[in-house]
């Protein structure tokens, strides 16, 4: 079996390939923007504390950030599902290049995740792709996610 109809994406896929009016948040590592199978018209950058292209296309953030992005807004007919690439993607990395080693797991912090949701809400986006490993939880940190979850509807 396909791994897309394991989740059930196949019939969603070919009945649409998505809407630009439907911003989609990418919470992950910077992404390889000039990618050829990545439909770039339709990738904007949320400014944050983490650019949204790669310096160093190897790193682990931004192949993770790439592959992501790869999987969502890749062209139909390449090599990633493509799930929906004619939406817009709002870019706002919370994983950076430099603050981990090539082996090392990009991970954030709660605060910087808070702000990324924010962030992105802000700008347009109707549903969030996060890709979360945070570091050690404070309570102020739980606090800053409590209250970026609200706009998301929680109260």
């Amino acid at each position: 079996m396909y791994p897309l109809d394991m989740v059930g994406l196949t019939p969603l896929m070919a009945r649409t390939s998505g809407r630009p009016e439907i911003s989609v948040g990418l919470i992950d590592g910077p992404v390889t923007l000039d990618h050829p199978d990545l439909n770039e018209q339709r990738i904007r950058e949320i400014p944050g504390t983490v650019p949204a292209g790669c310096s160093t296309r190897d790193h682990m953030a931004c192949a993770h950030g790439t592959f992501v992005a790869g999987i969502l807004a890749a062209k139909r007919g390449s090599i990633a599902p493509a799930i929906c690439p004619d939406c817009t993607f709002l870019i706002r990395p919370i994983f950076s290049e430099t603050k981990s080693t090539q082996a090392d797991v990009p991970r954030t912090t709660p605060e910087e995740l808070a702000a990324a949701i924010v962030e992105s809400i802000q700008a347009g986006a109707r549903v969030l792709n996060l890709s979360v490993n945070i570091t050690a939880v404070s309570s102020q940190g739980e606090g800053h996610l409590t209250d970026a979850s609200t706009p998301c509807g929680r109260k």
